[in-house]
């Protein structure tokens, strides 16, 4: 469903040049959950703004569903791929209603029956038909969160990016979002990339995943040998150490 050749980012020039991704390959099957990890500044969440166009793509290739993805996103890509990003609280616009940031993508797509299309997309996220008048700051952070993810089904889209979806939220939410995006896989027939820090959730959710440092591959491995520890580079062992070793205060 998803092919990456060779992704490279690279932001600036002269002094001020930044390579944030280098070298990048990685492909996902259809309906699999793929997770990429790494370190803070490691080009983890780069990879899924450059797919979506929104970091500029320096070389490489990117494919979905068999076609090369052109430069200029249009509404045939936009209509398979879609982005949860991390945080709820500023991805939804303050001064827009649900029913308005919702029907925005259908606008945009023209496409019919908007408001049967809402209202289904907020049963499938676990909230009702109540909420389509309420405003971003009436909502509970998890509440905010179903919405982002009800603005990214919406279109019946292939594929999800994910972008640390739970990273901003309580704790006791965080299993409510995942258990939701595993229900929505199923059903659905969705292809995911998360991106999360947090190994547990990678292994939950992801099939399989690619460890990335300082902008490039380190290893593609499993979420079973990612739980087992039998990875094969340093660096993963260290992560996953570092990640045993992590306990909340007061815990």
């Amino acid at each position: 469903m998803i092919e990456i050749e060779n992704l490279r980012v690279v932001y600036g020039a002269g002094a001020l040049r930044t390579v944030a991704v280098d070298g990048v390959s990685f492909g996902v099957a259809e309906g699999q959950s793929f997770g990429l990890v790494g370190e803070s500044g490691s080009g983890k969440s780069t990879v899924l703004r450059a797919i979506t166009g929104l970091a500029p793509v320096s070389g490489g290739t990117i494919r979905v569903a068999g076609r090369e993805v052109p430069k200029r996103r249009d509404k045939v890509f936009y209509s398979q791929v879609q982005m949860v990003f991390q945080d709820p609280y500023g991805s939804l616009h303050p001064r827009h209603t649900v029913d308005q940031i919702l029907s925005e993508p259908l606008a945009i797509h023209r496409l019919r029956d908007r408001k049967d299309r809402i209202v289904e997309a907020l049963r499938q996220v676990g909230l009702g038909a109540s909420f389509r008048f309420r405003y971003p700051h009436q909502l509970s952070g998890g509440q905010r969160q179903r919405i982002a993810i009800a603005r990214a089904i919406i279109l019946e889209p292939r594929v999800l990016l994910l972008d640390e979806p739970t990273s901003a939220l309580d704790a006791s939410v965080q299993a409510e979002i995942l258990n939701l995006l595993e229900r929505l896989r199923a059903e659905r027939g969705l292809t995911y990339i998360l991106v999360s820090h947090d190994l547990a959730v990678v292994a939950h959710l992801c099939e399989r995943l690619l460890v990335m440092w300082r902008g490039g591959a380190v290893e593609e491995t499993s979420a079973e040998a990612l739980r087992s520890g039998e990875v094969t580079s340093d660096y993963t062992r260290t992560l996953i150490r570092a990640t045993q070793g992590f306990t909340r205060a007061g815990a």
